[in-house]
């Protein structure tokens, strides 16, 4: 089974930047990005197939944005003029059936990073 390994996470002031990275142990067609916000349930933010199309989720709003290096496996969450509602932990997941868009088919998981927005 494919294993995720999710960095890049922290603590910032609102208004600035986190990269997040997630590295597949294995090649994975659909990659995605999802957030747990404290008492919440997990949301999708973004994802991307191995051929680079890209979907977000709607408050998204240009604020982040995602990229893939296939020949590092790896998943990029670039996030921009972060807001204290962006805290929470962020998931790295994938799926190997067509429609990385459908979120729902998701069944890996990484362990998830902490992302906290300070006000």
């Amino acid at each position: 089974q494919v294993q995720l390994v999710e960095s890049g996470g922290g603590s910032v002031q609102a208004g600035g930047s986190l990269r997040l990275s997630c590295v597949a142990s294995e090649y994975t067609f659909c990659m995605g990005w999802f957030r747990q916000a404290p008492g919440k349930e997990r949301e999708e933010v973004a994802a991307s197939s191995y051929s680079d199309v890209i979907f977000y989720a709607d408050f998204v709003k240009g604020r982040f944005s995602v990229s893939r290096d296939n020949a590092k496996r790896t998943l990029y969450l670039q996030m921009n003029n972060l807001k204290p509602e962006d805290t929470g932990v962020y998931y790295c997941a994938t799926h190997d059936r067509l429609g990385c868009s459908v979120w729902s088919q998701y069944n890996t998981w990484g362990q998830g990073t902490q992302v906290t927005v300070s006000s």
